[in-house]
């Protein structure tokens, strides 16, 4: 194939962002993602879209106001509790970072690319440094490419392009959450709506927290955080298919003195997914450049959860693509120089910050998150 000058790893967030302002800018890639198609993955909870940063990308990839019309601004309202179900704090209504749902962002974005230019079903298993001194890429379904000037990693927490860069891998933060719906169909749903309500509501306690989150379809997202090991889950120690087990496990390891509000959540819970929770340290930031190869998103500063994260993937994607139409495909190793810069220095406050709420999120009280949204 005839090479573009860019290709992209990654067809979330992060990389369609870069793939549509490319677009806008005339400068020719092509889109990577490991999906079978564009309807193949259609999970995912619900991302805040902050106006300076998230919202400010989409602004300059001209998909602003298609955002508005998915975006929900009655949804940003936060609701603290303690474990008894006390609410101590509601906050946040008329903030400028409206919900949307992963998948609709994820559409829009691909609304906004031409379909020739993603490549469905190609699985990253490795990059290198080829003998041409360019960039070379192997796909799990055979394909080897080259002849790109720059690959961007945009493939998220365990990217296959970070280890040409760097020797840097997630560390495991010691605790997972447990996610799990209740949707329109559950016995508890109205008693769920009454007592969360819009926007988000999370109940801290114990070292343990829960959180449910409203989804554009109405149904809620409940999030169960627990201090456990890195690999109960993932070699079957517990198997997260079997319900009724997991169940067992939250009430009786985890949450057996919280209220029965709380606990109900749990009863009612179907079709766990575990989400183990890892960081990346201040301390990998700043690799040595590698000419062809930069990373964005997760993939370059993947954080502790601390409501950042996709609008700094977004914002990466944006000064990622003002640096290669500044200074041309043709001066690919300024604009990487450049843009990492700016982008080590966000790195290292997003990954501190979500150290930080990882303290907060699981102390033995809801006292120090007050504090913290009080100030």
């Amino acid at each position: 194939m005839d090479a573009p000058a860019i290709a992209i790893i990654g067809g979330g967030p992060c990389g369609l962002t870069l793939a549509r302002l490319l677009e806008c800018k005339g400068i020719n890639y092509l889109v990577f993602e490991r999906d079978a198609s564009e309807h193949s993955n259609r999970s995912g909870g619900s991302l805040d879209i902050h106006g300076e940063t998230g919202q400010r990308a989409l602004d300059e990839a001209g998909l602003l106001d298609e955002f508005k019309r998915y975006a929900r601004y009655d949804d940003t309202s936060f609701t603290l509790s303690d474990k008894l179900g006390e609410r101590l704090i509601h906050t946040g209504q008329g903030r400028d970072a409206p919900e949307i749902d992963r998948v609709e962002l994820r559409q829009l974005l691909l609304d906004a690319i031409p379909k020739e230019k993603i490549r469905w079903g190609h699985t990253l298993t490795g990059a290198a440094v080829g003998h041409d001194n360019n960039p070379s890429l192997e796909f799990s379904n055979g394909v080897v490419l080259s002849g790109f000037k720059l690959v961007v990693g945009a493939d998220g927490a365990w990217s296959k392009v970070r280890s040409v860069l760097t020797d840097a891998t997630p560390k495991y933060s010691g605790k997972t959450n447990l996610e799990s719906s209740i949707n329109k169909e559950s016995p508890i749903y109205n008693v769920t709506a009454s007592k969360a309500g819009p926007g988000t509501h999370v109940a801290i306690g114990s070292g343990k927290l829960i959180v449910t989150q409203r989804q554009g379809s109405g149904s809620y997202r409940n999030y169960f955080g627990i201090p456990i090991s890195e690999n109960v889950f993932r070699n079957s120690a517990i198997d997260i298919s079997e319900t009724e087990t997991v169940r067992n496990l939250l009430l009786s390891n985890f949450f057996a003195d919280w209220s029965d509000e709380y606990q109900n959540l749990i009863r009612h819970a179907t079709k766990f997914r575990a989400w183990p929770l890892y960081t990346l340290s201040v301390e990998d930031m700043g690799w040595k450049p590698v000419l062809g190869f930069t990373l964005a998103g997760d993939a370059a500063h993947l954080a502790i959860p601390n409501g950042e994260g996709v609008n700094l993937a977004m914002t990466d994607s944006l000064n990622l693509a003002f640096k290669i139409a500044e200074h041309g495909t043709d001066n690919l190793a300024q604009a990487v120089q450049e843009y990492e810069a700016d982008m080590f220095l966000r790195a290292v406050g997003t990954i501190s910050e979500g150290k930080a709420m990882l303290d907060i999120m699981y102390a033995e009280d809801p006292q120090p998150c007050l504090q913290l949204l009080s100030g």
